[in-house]
């Protein structure tokens, strides 16, 4: 049968939610799922632990003991790739939906997830990554996150329905895993943009829809979102070393940036060149950082100005630190790996 049409009984819909220490947001996230309008008997939900040390497996035991729709599994490699492939393993349904232990779906989330996986043929749908903000700081880096300035990626800033490079989150037909594979467990991070990246590279598409709606409770505190961006650069650059035919410019201008500071940092004192230039490059990204905290604060909050050019310069800085960190890491291991030529 044409995904297309719809079958008189919806489809066993699979959801799946990755978690380590989520002991703050778990029951949230599990009763928004378990509210969901769509049929109760066409749903079940798997809940992927990582060696939790909080209360999160006490948590979702109990949830486990009043419906049986929910199950726990162990996840022992603990990393997120891990999780997903474990649970498919286990999983019956027909299509899978991710969801994070840190997000609160919307009622009609997995319907519309269906409804737009039947309707458009697509092999991954999802909705805009919408970051909700508690603390003063969580709410300039929510505003950050809405900004194309600050990651500028369509699911964090689009507000219309379009095909993607990637999503958030994400909802396959099982069929997609059958043709691409599954999850790379040798990425911590950023194996929903590699496997996406497959999926595109098989011919198949990615489908952004604002209605798949959701809320996103990310980091609150700026130490935090400075290591969380450290380390997405550093799995970024493995992901384009793996693939890389995935690059796009988004990609490249943070760490360009990084480059371009501290080379101007080491090498404007021999070159007055060169140190015009690094003030130039200092005074423009200010100009643009300040531009862009004015036009979203004029959106979402006066009060939000003063904190966002630092959360901006945070996200823009550990980004591409994170990039060269690791790429210099991947260089000193490549030439400890490479066999000395015995001396004769």
């Amino acid at each position: 049968m044409p995904r297309s049409e719809q079958p008189d009984t919806p489809p066993l819909v699979s959801v799946v939610l990755p978690v380590y220490n989520e002991a703050v947001f778990i029951r949230r996230a599990l009763s928004a799922v378990l509210a969901q309008d769509y049929p109760a008997n066409r749903l079940e939900v798997l809940v992927v632990d990582g060696c939790s040390t909080d209360q999160t497996v006490s948590i979702v035991q109990a949830i486990v003991a009043d419906d049986p729709r929910v199950r726990l599994l162990s996840n022992p490699g603990r990393i997120q790739a891990h999780a997903m492939n474990i649970a498919l393993d286990a999983a019956q349904g027909d299509v899978i939906i991710r969801v994070d232990g840190h997000a609160i779906i919307a009622p009609d989330y997995v319907s519309r997830c269906v409804y737009h996986l039947e309707a458009t043929g697509a092999d991954n749908v999802g909705g805009p990554q919408r970051f909700v903000g508690i603390t003063p700081m969580g709410k300039a880096i929510a505003a950050a996150y809405r900004s194309p300035f600050g990651v500028p990626s369509r699911f964090t800033v689009s507000q219309q329905a379009e095909y993607v490079d990637t999503v958030y989150l994400g909802a396959w037909p099982r069929t997609v895993f059958e043709r691409v594979g599954r999850f790379d467990n040798s990425l911590a991070v950023n194996e929903d943009y590699e496997f996406n990246y497959r999926i595109r590279k098989a011919g198949g598409r990615i489908y952004l829809s604002p209605d798949i709606r959701s809320e996103y409770y990310g980091r609150q505190m700026f130490g935090a979102l400075w290591r969380q961006f450290f380390r997405y650069g550093g799995w970024k650059l493995n992901v384009l070393a793996k693939h890389p035919a995935s690059t796009q410019l988004r990609h490249l201008v943070a760490p360009a940036f990084v480059a371009a500071l501290v080379g101007g940092a080491l090498l404007a004192p021999f070159s007055p060149w060169i140190a015009r230039l690094w003030a130039l490059t200092l005074i423009a990204y200010g100009l643009a950082a300040g531009a862009a905290s004015i036009w979203q604060a004029a959106r979402d909050g006066w009060d939000l100005l003063p904190r966002l050019p630092l959360v901006f310069a945070g996200i823009h800085l550990a980004w591409g630190s994170g990039f060269w960190f690791q790429a210099i890491r991947r260089l000193v291991s490549q030439k400890r790996k490479k066999p000395r030529h015995e001396i004769t």
